[in-house]
């Protein structure tokens, strides 16, 4: 947990960096780290991928640990975040889930009320082992220098995994369960809300210093559902997780018609994609949360002179506020090229201190 820094002192670290702008009192020039930091874009990641699945990948915490590292020795972001994938939890509910070319599937989906019976809750911290020793490792490699950053999928997202099977971007399943079976989607999102706060609260307890909610499916809801079937997973999770003292950061894609409410779920830094300017955004929600993000992931195939111009007008729209965390709007593409994520870090990391 970042102490308030009331003297107006730069941060010295990295990780006082990060944590300052979290809380909203920043004093230097932004933190920044990407969303998927680590992935196919780069070439270590992929050597290694060629000799391992991506499930022993996430699950084998030596693995973890090394590719949750490889893009910070590479580019030295402000925080490091976890190598792991948002789904193993719902393996550790009893859904059988398989990782293929296609991506994940579950091949049994739960559709009716005797689906929600038929998982469970995990045991405490059964699911959660292998991404807790994994940051274990990491709180020991990076100390005190570099943020160490854990997360989870928001009820809603977990849920769509579920409903529809596998990833189909238009959720049609999820949404026709709203409006034809919505006690049923309610008792499953509850569940899920149970076992996301058991998973964040043992990886802050195994040294994550804040920890990111990802919402991604729940940019395709309305104000109205959104309120009834995110928000209340969001706030519920948030509020359970306020005594640790850590941030908490929530990303919803497609957010841009939801900042308000996303402002109300109790999240300290709310991160926003490309699609509303962070001027917009923060006139939206007030100088009560942090701001993260936004560049579109896809400025990051330009040539690197023009992706360092786009971060230079990025952080000069938000220069001088206090609670901002540099970022993309969403995940790192495959095939990114590495010397533009290295124009995008290093136009940050030189950003004037101000």
């Amino acid at each position: 947990m970042s102490e308030k820094n009331e003297s107006g002192e730069r941060p010295a670290t990295s990780r006082a960096r990060f944590l300052d702008a979290a809380w909203g009192r920043c004093r230097g020039r932004p933190p920044v780290w990407l969303l998927r930091q680590a992935g196919r874009y780069m070439p270590r990641y992929q050597e290694l991928r060629g000799r391992h699945s991506f499930e022993e990948m996430c699950t084998r915490p030596d693995l973890a640990f090394e590719v949750s590292l490889q893009p910070w020795r590479e580019f030295g972001m402000d925080a490091v975040i976890v190598f792991y994938d948002i789904l193993f939890i719902l393996k550790a509910m009893g859904a059988p889930l398989e990782y293929t070319d296609r991506g994940p599937v579950f091949h049994r989906p739960v559709r009716e009320p005797a689906d929600v019976r038929a998982l469970r809750l995990p045991e405490p911290g059964a699911g959660s082992q292998p991404v807790a020793e994994t940051l274990r490792m990491l709180r020991r490699e990076l100390g005190d220098r570099t943020a160490l950053l854990g997360f989870a999928g928001a009820p809603f997202t977990l849920a769509s995994y579920l409903v529809e099977g596998e990833f189909r971007r238009s959720g049609d399943r999820i949404r026709r369960m709203m409006h034809s079976d919505p006690e049923t989607l309610e008792e499953l999102l509850e569940m899920l809300a149970d076992a996301t706060i058991d998973h964040l609260e043992r990886q802050v307890a195994a040294g994550a210093d804040a920890v990111q909610l990802f919402d991604t499916w729940a940019g395709l809801l309305g104000a109205e559902d959104y309120a009834r079937f995110a928000l209340r997973g969001q706030t519920r999770i948030f509020e359970a997780l306020r005594p640790l003292g850590v941030p908490t950061i929530l990303y919803v894609n497609g957010s841009s018609h939801l900042l308000e409410l996303m402002a109300r779920s109790g999240a300290r830094v709310l991160s926003v994609d490309w699609r509303v300017s962070l001027p917009e955004a923060r006139r939206r929600v007030g100088p009560g949360v942090a701001l993260q993000g936004n560049l579109d992931p896809a400025a990051l195939f330009s040539p690197p002179r023009a992706v360092r111009e786009m971060t230079r007008a990025l952080l000069e729209s938000v220069a001088g506020d206090p609670a901002y965390i540099c970022n993309l709007g969403h995940g790192i593409l495959p095939e990114t090229p590495v010397e533009s994520v290295r124009a995008f870090v290093e136009t940050a990391m030189g950003f004037p201190e101000r």
